[in-house]
């Protein structure tokens, strides 16, 4: 029994519990309230007490990652600071649709080992640990993701048909072109602002010309391109100082630029699976093959001749060069800017990149040393690194002395400058670059110490004279593992979550509190 009775004559519960909740879209908009509501009834037929819930509303079950609620709960679980003996769950599913059945076992284990049991309150059998139970268990575990898989492949397959059937499926519109919904006769129903869905299931987005302003812009991309022979990061300048912004408000680059010159859309061609990112794995960019595309889908903005005309000139620029044409190519860079840099090659129009020098050559070093140019004069790279390997012991010398004067405990390895705070959590603190490229642009590439497997790294933005910090990212290793990333200045909504403008919200999870002992 989970009840006892007290001196009054009342039921006390004994266990108490937490609930776990998901949904995976946003249209099950009842899906979690029926889970809880099962949730409850079973803890009230048991006596068990339920003391919060840990909620991940229009979440994929697929992989932990963004997950907030679970990361949460796994956490807490963790640290030994839970307060509860039982999580409540409405069926296997909700636990997690994981493509390795033994990612949803390990998760269900971290709970176990710490003398915590995870109850499925809508399946037919007791997760008692019995033999039974365990082999029925690993069953549901890889139906919920066979249940994926099955669903990936009918969505896929009825994207693809309304594709050939010219409708758009998801993304912004594009620079001079607008989203506009249409019902199931044909007929227009109004256009879509950035952030708007359709609402019905019978609706179709299509795509329209833009603003004629828009329109007259993205032809003048084209003419410069074509008959000025002016690429991508100069058209860039040249629209920013005009004062024309993107469709998403932002400067130009030569990366969206590059965009309008490319994206068939402006043609009128509807194409999807360009880029395949299934079952939340890894990103592959298709072949040109698996493409599906429905030509002549919408209203072109752009003459299919100007269209193709770009795509030829770019292609010869693109074509494989010889290893004495990257050669020659590589002296008259030097010749022309004195030093040489993978963000100098890289954001040079016309130049091959790093990669196809690295590959060819085996290295830029062996590529430099071809053209006589040697990276150790490379003075204000070396200069920044000498600056960086002094202020990266400074900032966490400075870190280690704040914890302790708010009363809490460091303890540094020597060897790898890891820290450890009040033995409960650990802390590696890397320094971000900041790299400013020709047009003005500027980008932060963020490593981790993978090898230290850190609880929290904290990245250090610097400024553009790489002498001072700009912001702080405390990234939890839960969140982000040991991949890298680049950040711009503006990001997404998941890296902005962790961004501070100082390093005060580190201190107070380092601070201690005195508690009083009772009387």
């Amino acid at each position: 029994m989970a009840q006892q009775h007290d001196g009054g004559g009342t039921q006390k519960s004994i266990f108490k519990a937490v609930k776990y909740v998901r949904m995976s879209t946003e249209h099950q908009q009842y899906s979690t309230e029926n889970q809880a509501d099962k949730i409850t009834e079973y803890a009230e037929r048991r006596g068990i007490e339920i003391i919060r819930t840990y909620a991940d509303e229009g979440k994929s079950g697929l992989r932990i990652e963004g997950r907030v609620g679970l990361q949460e709960l796994i956490r807490v679980v963790e640290s030994g600071q839970a307060d509860f003996q039982i999580i409540l769950v409405y069926d296997i599913s909700r636990w997690g649709r994981f493509q390795d059945a033994d990612e949803s076992a390990y998760y269900e284990y971290i709970c176990k080992r710490k003398g915590i049991t995870v109850t499925y309150c809508a399946e037919q059998f007791e997760n008692d640990g019995s033999p039974v139970s365990t082999i029925v268990k690993g069953v549901k575990r890889a139906m919920a993701g066979e249940y994926s898989r099955e669903l990936s492949t009918k969505v896929f397959a009825g994207q693809c048909r309304l594709i050939e059937l010219g409708y758009r499926q998801g993304g912004p519109a594009g620079y001079g072109l607008r989203r506009v919904l249409i019902d199931q006769t044909g007929s227009m129903k109004g256009e879509l602002s950035r952030g708007e869905h359709k609402s019905l299931q019978t609706d179709r987005v299509i795509l329209m010309p833009g603003p004629d302003e828009e329109v007259r812009i993205v032809n003048q991309i084209y003419d410069w391109f074509i008959n000025d022979g002016v690429l991508e990061a100069e058209i860039a300048k040249r629209l920013n100082a005009q004062g024309v912004t993107t469709d998403l408000d932002r400067p130009w680059t030569r990366a969206t630029v590059h965009q309008v010159l490319t994206n068939e859309k402006y043609i009128g061609n509807n194409v999807y699976n360009r880029i395949s990112f299934k079952l939340k794995k890894h990103r592959v960019v298709n072949d040109h093959q698996m493409w599906i595309k429905k030509e002549s889908a919408f209203e072109a903005i752009v003459p299919g001749e100007a269209f193709y005309t770009v795509q030829g000139m770019i292609r010869a620029r693109n074509h494989r060069f010889t290893d004495e044409e990257l050669i020659e190519k590589l002296r008259s860079l030097y010749q022309s800017r004195g030093l040489l840099s993978g963000l100098i090659i890289n954001e040079t129009e016309g130049m091959p990149s790093t990669s196809a020098y690295i590959h060819r050559f085996g290295s830029l070093t062996r590529a430099y040393q071809a053209v006589g140019f040697n990276p150790d004069r490379d003075y204000r790279y070396l200069e920044v690194n000498r600056f960086l390997r002094q202020m990266h012991p400074q900032i966490i010398r400075e870190t280690e002395q704040k914890i302790r004067e708010i009363g809490g405990l460091t303890e540094r390895d020597n060897s790898t400058d890891l820290l450890n705070i009040n033995r409960e959590f650990t802390v590696s603190i890397v320094l971000s670059r900041c790299q400013v490229y020709e047009t003005g642009t500027r980008r932060w590439k963020v490593r981790f110490d993978s090898s230290l497997q850190p609880d929290i790294t904290v990245a250090v933005r610097l400024d553009e004279s790489n002498q001072s910090a700009l912001d702080y990212y405390l990234l939890p290793s839960l969140d982000f593992g040991n991949k890298g990333f680049t950040l711009a200045d503006r990001n997404g909504i998941e890296f902005e979550t962790y961004r501070f403008e100082n390093l005060d919200y580190l201190y107070g999870m380092a601070e201690r509190t005195r508690v009083r002992r009772a009387a």
